[in-house]
């Protein structure tokens, strides 16, 4: 039998960063990863500490709205591209109830790597969190590994 290439445990371990601006989401979300184990969950409601609060946690995954007041979830991506070294790969899974084809197309072409209509399904969510995790993973040992 094949060995895993990544184990649960670290997945789990992993920290994840959900910004939303709606009280009841942010609780949706930490007891949806509480539920699935994940260690390390910071969650944010006010937007305009969330470029620093990235910053210093460097986080794993970023768990995004986009529709907030003051600082949207766009102004967000383009702050978070800017701070991350070009060779970075650090997923962010855009979570929004603006399901119009102008808002995907914008939040992936500033980077969001997966991105998701609210209200979601909490099973699809949860599997999506850690197939961006797994990416991650594996895009960090393929840079830690010594080249050829």
């Amino acid at each position: 039998m094949p060995q895993q290439l990544i184990v649960a445990e670290e997945i789990l371990s992993r920290r994840i960063l959900a910004i939303d601006d709606e009280e009841a989401n942010v609780a949706l979300l930490r007891n949806l990863l509480q539920r699935e184990g994940y260690e390390d969950v910071h969650c944010l409601t006010d937007s305009t500490k969330a470029l620093a609060t990235y910053i210093d946690l460097e986080p794993d995954l970023v768990l995004l709205d986009l529709m907030m007041p003051e600082v949207d979830g766009f102004q967000l991506l383009e702050a978070f591209s800017r701070h991350d070294a070009a060779d970075e790969f650090r997923p962010v899974l855009v979570l929004t109830a603006d399901t119009t084809i102008q808002a995907r197309r914008k939040a992936l072409a500033l980077g969001a790597k997966d991105f998701v209509a609210k209200p979601f399904d909490v099973i699809e969510v949860g599997l999506r969190i850690s197939n961006l995790l797994e990416t991650r993973l594996l895009y960090e040992r393929l840079r830690a590994s010594p080249s050829d």
